[in-house]
């Protein structure tokens, strides 16, 4: 229990930076006079974070899980501190300036968020067997959602108010420094408490091929989802570069994998039809959560006139309601032992919650939105424990690191696609309805998801909107859920073909056989 304390804590400090840097953006790119690059600091976590994702789980196959635990953790505390130290001694070397240095630390700090998220359920997978792993699994929703609410509201109180806590320290810096304690903490745990967990068969030579053509492919794909569509559009030969290169990358990744003796992704995996139902149902729905949080404060500003604070508050109803999904069916999962009902009843949930937000009139009140979103973040909890569950169980024991960690990565890349899908259709509406305007208020993530439209009036904080506003935005978010709930509801489809498979009650035990 303590390993897993350990484990949750640092799995709790990548999840937390995703959020908690998002509110101290403006002050930095302020600070560091870096304005036209901020939407780079948070790209430069997700593409390394996502990219790396894979490469973790085949090291967790080959060598101790506590090693590669530990690893990861180091590389995420040396780049929180360098981080923090960006622009603090003025521009440096090949670098450049303080702004340069946040981007490339981020990339650092990236590059040990994604093993904290892919060796969390690796090692969970290790410490308990299936029949009991639904309980603490349910804990890894319950950490994504109290750190989507926990994120913003420490971001903001730091930034405004930290350098009261530390003078001389400027508090958008306490942002980076705060993982250090809590980081060196689940070290201690880690270190001191964790078992090796070695792998179970002598390891092979890594594959650095598959994995320099690995990241080749999805560094360029990851960058060309997260670009400013305003500034790099579609069809601009950047992006395209990119998409090409990322493309004839990833086929190569694909043909080097079939031939060679340890693959970094075996892709005899994707003949277990629980691996490839489950990951294709993961895929669909890593979009849903991600949609939401973009697209509702838009709601909520431009619709109802909310304030940017009342906006992001909206959102703690969704994470609450993630936060009981995930622990309520982990827990039902190990007393009765069946995963699969507990999955459909949640997709059917999530449709329920998307279906109301996509009828919203506009003179819907902001406490019924609240009661919606609740809804939605009940029907996608049991989606962050479930799925993966239901491969783990499926596969054999040698490439337990390699199948998790597809799981985390499909639903990330899944998610940065479905996210560029629905800010276009947000875009192509708002053309239809609102041809001529003003820039609505965006945040940097709808900035760079929705990218160039049509200029809109801005609502500003708390105040009304024009009726031609609010109708275009009412019926352009309410396209977007339409989308979503056709995305969703594929993955109903597909989570209808995951075959049931009773949970294996200890670790030594063969999976079962799935037809």
């Amino acid at each position: 229990m303590l390993t897993f304390a350990g484990v949750l804590l640092a799995m709790f400090l990548g999840a937390l930076d995703q959020t908690i840097v998002s509110t101290a953006l403006p002050r930095i790119a302020n600070e560091l006079n870096g304005l036209e690059r901020f939407t780079w600091v948070a790209t430069a976590y997700l593409v390394a974070s996502t990219a790396l994702v894979p490469i973790y789980g085949k090291l967790a196959d080959m060598y101790s899980r506590r090693k590669i635990e530990v690893t990861a953790v180091i590389i995420f505390l040396v780049g929180s501190m360098l981080c923090g130290l960006a622009g603090e001694f003025g521009p440096l070397p090949l670098i450049g300036d303080g702004m340069n240095q946040l981007v490339i630390f981020r990339a650092v700090q990236g590059l040990g968020g994604a093993g904290l998220f892919a060796m969390a359920f690796i090692i969970i997978a290790d410490l308990f067997p299936p029949a009991e792993r639904g309980r603490y699994q349910g804990f890894t929703g319950a950490v994504f959602g109290t750190s989507s609410v926990l994120g913003p509201f420490l971001g903001g109180f730091l930034t405004d108010h930290g350098s009261n806590l530390i003078p001389g320290v400027e508090g958008w810096r306490l942002v980076f420094y705060v993982n250090l304690p809590l980081g060196l903490l689940a070290l201690w745990f880690i270190l001191t408490q964790m078992p090796a967990l070695r792998p179970r068969s002598q390891p092979k030579p890594f594959d650095y091929i598959s994995a320099v053509l690995l990241m080749l492919g999805l560094v360029p794909l990851v960058t060309a989802l997260q670009l400013n569509k305003a500034e790099y559009g579609w069809t601009s030969p950047f992006t395209l570069g990119l998409l090409a290169v990322a493309v004839t990358s990833l086929v190569a990744f694909v043909f080097r994998s079939l031939r060679h003796e340890n693959p970094i992704l075996d892709f005899s995996l994707f003949k277990n039809p629980v691996f490839r139902t489950a990951n294709a149902a993961l895929f669909l729905l890593g979009g849903a959560f991600l949609g939401i949080i973009i697209f509702e404060p838009l709601f909520m500003v431009n619709v109802l006139g909310a304030s940017a604070t009342r906006a992001g508050v909206s959102l703690i109803p969704l994470s609450m309601g993630v936060v009981a999904g995930s622990l309520l069916a982990g827990q039902m999962v190990s007393r009765f032992g069946h995963y699969k009902r507990w999955m459909l009843a949640g997709i059917v949930v999530l449709l329920g919650g998307l279906s109301l937000l996509a009828t919203m009139p506009e003179n819907v009140s902001y406490y019924q939105v609240l009661g919606y979103l609740l809804l939605c973040g009940i029907g996608l909890g049991p989606t962050m424990p479930l799925y993966t569950l239901a491969i783990q169980n499926a596969i054999e024991p040698h490439l337990l690191g390699q199948a998790t960690s597809a799981s985390q990565f499909f639903r990330q890349i899944g998610g940065a696609i479905t996210a560029s899908v629905l800010g276009a259709v947000l875009t192509f509406t708002l053309a239809q309805y609102m041809p001529a305007a003003g820039t609505p208020p965006l945040t940097p993530v709808q900035e760079r998801v929705i990218g160039e439209g049509p200029e809109l009036p801005a609502a500003a904080s708390g105040s009304a909107a024009s009726p031609q506003m609010r109708a275009a935005f009412s019926k352009a978010i309410s396209r977007v859920y339409l989308v979503n709930i056709f995305l969703v509801s594929c993955a109903l489809l597909m989570t209808l073909f995951v075959p049931e498979l009773p949970l294996r009650k200890t670790h030594g035990e063969a999976p079962p056989p799935a037809e």
